[in-house]
């Protein structure tokens, strides 16, 4: 790993995934809020966030492990990765038979479909392969509240996903700027809608006829 070059974080692309506005708020402005959700979050997470490594037999568990890319300029760590024996496998550190790689990012909240974390879990598995000259065609999140996994295969369109939010964050990040919210129902749950203001980014004009429509409304009541 090149200590010269400035890597993107893996982490900053889940939070691209979710909001390209919430991303760029973290990385230039280094903003950041806790809600509810993150701190349940972060308390699972304690005992998984530990760097460790598990042996039975054949299979080895590491926990915590560190993963970088210098052709995609991403780092970051991987909650956790099955190495199992496998002798058309690759060959890691701390496992002294050749292994098959499967990544599990652990997650918060019950068993669901979220792009973002598909798209951190390939950007880890695109590490590992570029680290071990190997390929990986599956991973998983792990849903601590509902103890279940998802399998998350790893398509040529998911590996496309994670190469243009990389594009869009390196874009963000070399001009310094805070795209415009997008607005949905995903910002009721942000923890950072107080700070990001998703409905600033209107016209003056647009503002100002939102409010005495909404004035006008409560007249009516």
């Amino acid at each position: 790993m090149n200590d010269d070059k400035d890597y993107l974080l893996i982490s900053q692309l889940t939070q691209a995934g979710y909001c390209l506005r919430r991303a760029a708020l973290i990385m230039n402005e280094q903003i950041w809020q806790e809600s509810i959700d993150t701190a349940k979050g972060r308390m699972e997470h304690r005992h998984v966030h530990t760097q460790r490594v598990e042996r039975r037999g054949k299979e080895v568990k590491l926990y915590e492990y560190a993963v970088f890319s210098e052709r995609l300029g991403i780092t970051g760590k991987c909650d956790c990765i099955e190495a199992t024996a496998d002798d058309a496998g690759c060959t890691i550190p701390s496992v002294d038979f050749a292994v098959r790689l499967y990544p599990i990012e652990y997650k918060h909240g019950k068993v669901r479909a979220e792009e973002e974390y598909e798209i951190q879990l390939c950007a880890q598995a695109m590490c590992l392969e570029e680290m071990y000259h190997t390929s990986i065609a599956e991973g998983a999140l792990f849903y601590i509240s509902s103890h279940r996994r998802y399998p998350v295969p790893l398509t040529e369109e998911l590996r496309g996903k994670v190469n243009d939010t990389i594009a869009k964050l390196q874009d963000i990040r070399e001009r310094m700027v805070i795209p415009a919210a997008d607005s949905g129902t995903k910002c009721k749950r942000c923890s950072l809608r107080e700070l990001c203001m998703p409905k600033v980014g209107r016209s003056a004009e647009k503002y100002c006829k939102d409010l005495a429509l909404a004035a006008k409304g409560a007249d009516e009541i």
